[in-house]
């Protein structure tokens, strides 16, 4: 089970680099003599370096709408402009895109024309950060895998946005303006093979519902969340990554096994209102519990094994998996009980 949770978080960290091997293929193979050719075609606003066909780097450059992109073009740089609107026109030829980055604009939802971005059927990733959106965009490419809306203004996410987008891998609406009722039970419905998301900084005072059921990535740092629902996880039983740093979670708020869950492995409760360790699983490695109202630890109490049966297993048996753990910020005063040390084998770092 962990060994394919890894492989599957190995797969998404490589996304942004895939691409690069592809790329550097092609202009391993290009002949010097059509350099030419490709530099006469490049946008005069823009940068098409000979070694990099398929880029065009349109990026610092002051634009206040996008130049025509020619059909060679796969990666697309326009970010850090004045961009304001999206238009077909800009696009008709660009056909074989696969990647855009139009983070640090002005685009705003009315200033995109209806059915651009759909229409760019090979699109990968699309990079819309810091601009100046109400809510998704929509229609969306079927095809992405990224979709990356962080810093904006969202609070409102259309109906059916995300249905057809079953290879999305990554969703990125972090730092937006979202409440618990811009997120329905259907709001993520047919995001399929996602595995991370990341609604941290918006508003949401409630866990959300329906998370797709392969997130391996759930980010709600900063929002005001209170309470964990119980058997909240058991919808979601590939969850390996959980931060629920600055929200304001009391030991009231959390169900007496919420966060005892095998597939959780790092755990994030940082910057909360507790005030004694919740029960945690053996296989958890990292637990982050800075910053909240802790007193004392007992490790008999947490150790989520018998600390008598782990005496009688040894390291054969089914010890807890614990590597990092960090209680500063806390009122605990060192040293680090003894008890710890007997339950947490593992422990690489304590930081109290």
């Amino acid at each position: 089970m962990i060994l394919k949770v890894y492989t599957s978080l190995l797969l998404l960290i490589l996304a942004n680099s895939v691409w690069t091997r592809t790329v550097r293929q092609v202009y391993d193979d290009l002949d010097p003599e059509h350099w030419s050719h490709y530099t006469s075609e490049c946008p005069q606003e823009c940068f098409c370096p000979p070694s990099f066909p398929n880029a065009l780097y349109c990026d610092n450059k002051g634009l206040k709408e996008i130049p025509a992109i020619p059909a060679r073009i796969w990666y697309l740089y326009l970010q850090n402009n004045l961009i304001e609107t999206l238009s077909e026109k800009s696009f008709v030829n660009a056909t074989h895109l696969r990647w855009i980055n139009l983070n640090k604009n002005k685009i705003t939802n009315s200033g995109i024309e209806g059915g651009v971005l759909s229409k760019l059927k090979r699109l990968l990733y699309l990079f819309l950060e810091d601009n100046e959106l109400e809510e998704v965009p929509a229609p969306l490419p079927v095809g992405l895998e990224q979709l990356r809306l962080a810093r904006n203004k969202i609070s409102r996410i259309p109906e059916g946005v995300f249905n057809n987008l079953e290879n999305l891998t990554m969703l990125d609406l972090h730092q937006n303006s979202l409440l618990d009722s811009a997120l329905q039970s259907d709001t993520f419905q047919g995001l399929n093979n996602l595995m991370q998301l990341n609604i941290a900084k918006n508003s949401l005072k409630k866990m959300p519902s329906s998370i797709p059921v392969n997130t391996l990535q759930l980010f709600l740092d900063n929002n005001s969340i209170e309470v964990i629902p119980e058997n909240y996880f058991s919808a979601i039983p590939k969850v390996t990554f959980l931060r629920l740093n600055y929200n304001k979670l009391s030991d009231d708020g959390i169900p007496p096994n919420g966060f005892n869950v095998s597939s959780i492995l790092d755990l994030q409760l940082s910057h909360n209102q507790l005030t004694k360790i919740p029960p945690i699983n053996a296989h958890l490695e990292h637990l982050h519990l800075d910053h909240n109202k802790i007193k004392s630890v007992n490790g008999t109490q947490i150790c989520p094994v018998s600390i008598a049966l782990e005496e009688d297993h040894g390291y054969y048996g089914n010890i807890p998996r614990l590597r990092y753990l960090r209680l500063d910020g806390n009122e605990i005063q060192p040293p680090i009980p003894l008890d710890i040390m007997i339950c947490f084998r593992l422990l690489q770092a304590v930081v109290i």
